[in-house]
């Protein structure tokens, strides 16, 4: 049988705003082709760690791999022609650009073959009759098919997806977390910022909780309870 191929290892990670220390030694991997929850409370660092994956944010200590390499100290840039894409949380989209001008930034980073402009207006049906709409006029559900849709312009092999549902009606959430059942389908590699704990255990493989800026629980989601999960969450002694 063939071993699951590690695609993104995270190993010792401090990292700091200022005085200020946001992660203490954190350690997790990412099997390609498979999805992680990151859970935690407010605060717990879960935005930090996607930032300093994605080079948005340095690393004062540790290490992290992707695809076998050391790019620990590589920009922003580098990591997205190797295949990083970042979801930021609130979206960041410009707001006097048009849909279509929007998802185009993501492919001006690393244009690609397999998510041309038509795929990602079939993948998100509600924003392809909208693509000469400027942003600022979209629906909240709206803005974040185009956030996504604009990184998987650049085609990425590991897709960060930071809060994707914050804010939204549930109805938009259900079609947020179809189009992300079939990325999964595709074999899309996806790290996930999830505050509802039951939909993050439902859309993914294994599960990553952070407490403080330390890692409280890493399991797969199979091999452990929701009431484990939440006693890490809260810092309620081993699981």
């Amino acid at each position: 049988m063939t071993q699951p191929e590690t695609l993104l290892e995270i190993t010792d990670l401090d990292v700091f705003y200022g005085d200020f220390q946001a992660l203490f030694g954190v350690s997790m991997s990412v099997t390609r082709g498979c999805a992680t929850a990151l859970v935690g409370a407010n605060g717990a660092g879960k935005t930090t760690l996607l930032r300093t994956i994605a080079g948005a944010q340095a690393a004062s200590a540790g290490a992290v791999s992707y695809g076998g390499s050391d790019i620990t100290a590589a920009p922003p840039h580098r990591r997205i022609a190797r295949g990083i894409a970042l979801v930021p949380e609130g979206r960041k989209l410009f707001p006097s650009l048009t849909v279509e001008e929007n998802i185009q930034v993501g492919a001006a980073a690393a244009a690609s073959a397999q998510w041309p402009l038509q795929r990602i207006y079939d993948t998100f049906p509600m924003i392809a009759q909208r693509r000469r709409q400027r942003a600022s006029t979209l629906s909240g559900g709206e803005q974040q098919a185009v956030a996504i849709g604009r990184a998987l312009a650049a085609g990425p092999s590991l897709l960060l997806l930071d809060e994707i549902s914050l804010g939204l009606a549930p109805v938009v959430v259900e079609g947020l977390y179809e189009t992300l059942s079939g990325l999964r389908s595709a074999g899309a590699t996806i790290v996930l910022v999830e505050q509802d704990l039951r939909r993050a255990m439902d859309a993914c493989d294994d599960l990553v909780c952070l407490l403080e800026g330390r890692v409280a629980l890493a399991a797969p989601v199979a091999d452990v309870t929701r009431d484990q999960v939440v006693a890490a969450y809260f810092g309620e002694g081993a699981p």
